[in-house]
């Protein structure tokens, strides 16, 4: 966390711009994101967001990335959605 000043490390992985960040998310550990919200708290997960937890808990820190709860979930999302497919399951529901 103290690598990333204890802001968000998302750049835009997430889907959003984050226009008013300068291209980074504004979120800062232990700040609260608007009125309406508690404070943020920052997680340690891997950069790409779609590492299956068997690898993820044995990475080094210099692969971790300080994300903020939303930007993780949208980032996960939207690697999933643009993941390709696993060539193993490729056939798997084919009927001919």
């Amino acid at each position: 966390m103290a690598a990333s000043e204890w802001r968000c490390q998302c750049s835009g992985e997430c889907g959003h711009a984050h226009a008013k960040g300068g291209g980074r998310c504004p979120r800062e550990h232990d700040r609260h994101a608007s009125k309406h919200r508690g404070p943020v708290r920052l997680l340690a997960a891997p950069a790409d967001p779609i590492t299956p937890t068997r690898r993820a808990v044995a990475l080094p820190a210099h692969a971790l990335r300080a994300w903020c709860p939303d930007c993780l979930d949208a980032a996960r999302r939207v690697a999933l959605r643009t993941a390709p497919a696993d060539p193993a399951q490729i056939g798997l529901f084919d009927l001919s």
